[in-house]
């Protein structure tokens, strides 16, 4: 487990953020938190298999779609979802999975130690971005 140190300077050094499951929806959390992101500096690139945009950000059908590196996967998907995102991560070379509160995944967890990849679960990165006073002030909720 990281101390608060080594994730700020964790996120400190990341900037493209792939969000796997970013909603159109401006209600949702899976909207409200990647653009609470964008407006603390991170690069944030929707992936979402129908959007052509979200943010004002081009969206991707897939991890595998993305032209640039990606630093954090951050996930808002359902449970059973989350171990092949992880694969997908970890094939893209993403160095960090995030899955967000609420979400949990023995097997992803396990996946990601195997590739030596950094996991996360059950933690909204936006309020850890927050929390640790990288973001602008505002509600990360």
């Amino acid at each position: 487990m990281m101390n608060d140190a080594q994730i700020t300077e964790l996120l400190k050094k990341s900037k493209n953020v792939a969000v796997v499951g970013a909603s159109t929806n401006p209600d949702k959390s899976s909207h409200k938190i990647p653009a609470y992101l964008l407006r603390s500096g991170f690069n944030i690139i929707p992936v979402h298999p129908k959007a052509e945009e979200i943010f004002g950000q081009r969206a991707y059908p897939s991890l595998q779609d993305i032209p640039v590196p990606v630093d954090i996967v951050d996930i808002f998907r359902p449970e059973p979802e989350i171990p092949d995102i992880a694969r997908e991560a970890i094939a893209i070379n993403a160095p960090v999975v995030w899955v967000q509160k609420g979400l949990k995944s023995q097997e992803a967890a396990q996946i990601a130690k195997d590739a030596g990849v950094t996991y996360f679960e059950d933690v909204c990165l936006g309020a850890t971005v927050k929390r640790l006073g990288l973001g602008p002030d505002g509600d990360a909720k």
